[in-house]
């Protein structure tokens, strides 16, 4: 029987898994300041990314076998400190690609009809103003036919491009660690395989009507003013990604400029306390970095974490 932390919360499916194993399971949250000396009786740690698990908690904690990220994103922990201390690192990349690209079609769909906008407007003037918003609204355009920019080819990217497929969008990829990639999906039934060989980001940026992005932070942005500057007239962005990925200002005058017609985000470069020039801007559609945060994705990720850690303890 190992003794398991579960700091940030997991589905009551993986928290259950891990008690029928065997395991003392213990989920009441320790505060950050406090796991120096609370975490050393337990043999297993599981966050998302709230919780940081950095050099000095791991060098306090000799019982330490496993952290456990649920979630893709790894950058809340000294990763490959824990290894040279044979803590075993996972995380759960598979479970909430499909809930992240469906929001990242939100955001398109969103962008496209300007729903964003007419949600904003709609409970204050659609009383009064309700002619005008029409006119105003009236103007959108159909993804189908469109050309999506995926930047990122992953299990996310494979995700969104398969939507984007479904929806009769032209789909070209970039991706510097990928030559080709096939995608094999399901159409009532059948199944289909789609083959994709990625661009170089010029070509991209120049064929795009929507870009989309599918990638970790690497310390410096992959869109910013040069970028930008390739991209067609009238371009829309999303970014479901990480924060820091697009430099935001550069985004801001981008679209201010008519270059960028709008843009829908997910994740920002100063989480939690994004910058007010974004939110506050009328042509960006906002949610607060939600991607993974469906019922279905949190359940996948509960359950594929409890996997591994029982695999892990034997």
């Amino acid at each position: 029987m190992a003794k398991i932390l579960i700091n940030d919360g997991i589905h009551p499916a993986g928290r259950q898994k891990l008690i029928d194993a065997g395991h003392d399971v213990h989920d009441t949250k320790i505060a950050q300041e406090d796991l120096m000396t609370q975490l050393q009786s337990f043999d297993a740690i599981c966050v998302r990314s709230a919780t940081k698990v950095r050099e000095d908690l791991i060098s306090a904690c000799p019982n330490l076998k496993i952290v456990g990220r649920g979630g893709v994103g790894l950058d809340n922990i000294d990763v490959e400190f824990a290894k040279s201390k044979d803590i075993k690192v996972i995380n759960t990349p598979a479970a909430s690609s499909r809930s992240v690209a469906e929001l990242a079609f939100a955001h398109m769909l969103s962008l496209s009809r300007f729903l964003y906008k007419s949600n904003r407007h709609m409970p204050r003037d659609g009383d009064s103003e309700f002619k005008a918003l029409k006119k105003s609204f009236s103007k959108g355009v159909e993804l189908g036919g469109k050309t999506l920019g995926l930047i990122g080819i992953g299990r996310i990217g494979q995700e969104t491009a398969k939507i984007a497929l479904s929806m009769g969008m032209n789909v070209v990829v970039v991706d510097p660690f990928v030559e080709n990639a096939t995608l094999s999906m399901e159409v009532a039934g059948h199944p289909i395989k789609h083959d994709i060989k990625t661009v170089p980001m010029d070509t991209m940026l120049s064929e795009a009507d929507f870009i989309s992005l599918h990638i970790p932070f690497t310390g410096s942005p992959v869109l910013s003013t040069s970028e930008f500057s390739k991209m067609k007239d009238g371009v829309m962005i999303v970014n479901a990604s990480r924060g820091g990925t697009i430099d935001e200002l550069a985004l801001l005058e981008a679209i201010n400029s008519g270059k960028v017609s709008a843009a829908g985000l997910d994740v920002f470069e100063n989480e939690p306390s994004p910058r007010k020039e974004i939110l506050a801007h009328p042509n960006i559609s906002l949610t607060p970095h939600i991607g993974a945060s469906t019922g279905e994705a949190q359940e996948k990720i509960g359950l594929e974490l409890a996997d591994q850690i029982i695999e892990l303890l034997g």
